[in-house]
């Protein structure tokens, strides 16, 4: 069983598979098992708690587990959010990037005529100046997988990686 604190001006919301978290800088939902998972919210404390069913055990302990990390990083995304910093590096053709809604577009990387297009994932917002890019939103996921999705797009498909450096690349995480 586990209790995660509820800070305030954080609101918690548990429906029918689905755990709804509200903060200051935005909200975001984490999906949950009820097969192998309670969630109770009582005042500034939501309880985690296994289902007591024994052929289940060991499933509804890493589920509860898995669970608690997600909405403890959830908790802390609404309110503190979560943000990376990355930079554009090349060294044989400048490489430019442009945002149009929820798709990247990185342009000339390895001299290629046809930019490469990436996915935005979530509430994931973008900013890019000049050689700097900072991802931010309030899910840990889809910052995380925003950032995954450019890392594919930077990827060196027929090239030597150990030359062909060229890419974008994480400097800082917050």
């Amino acid at each position: 069983m586990y209790e995660i604190q509820i800070p305030s001006g954080v609101k918690v919301e548990a429906n029918a598979g689905s755990v709804t978290i509200k903060g200051k800088l935005g909200s975001t939902t984490k999906p949950m098992s009820q097969k192998f998972t309670h969630v109770k919210i009582e005042g500034n404390k939501i309880t985690i708690s296994e289902v007591k069913n024994k052929k289940l055990a060991k499933k509804s302990t890493l589920a509860t587990q898995a669970l608690n990390a997600e909405l403890s990083s959830a908790i802390a995304g609404v309110e503190k959010g979560v943000e990376y910093k990355m930079k554009v590096l090349y060294a044989h053709f400048p490489t430019s990037i442009e945002i149009k809604g929820k798709k990247i577009f990185l342009k000339n990387l390895f001299g290629e005529k046809v930019p490469r297009e990436i996915d935005i994932v979530g509430d994931t917002k973008v900013e890019v100046k000049g050689q700097d890019v900072t991802v931010k939103g309030v899910d840990n996921y889809d910052v995380g997988q925003t950032i995954a999705n450019i890392r594919k797009g930077c990827y060196a498909r027929g090239y030597d990686t150990r030359v062909f450096q060229d890419g974008l690349y994480v400097v800082t995480e917050e």
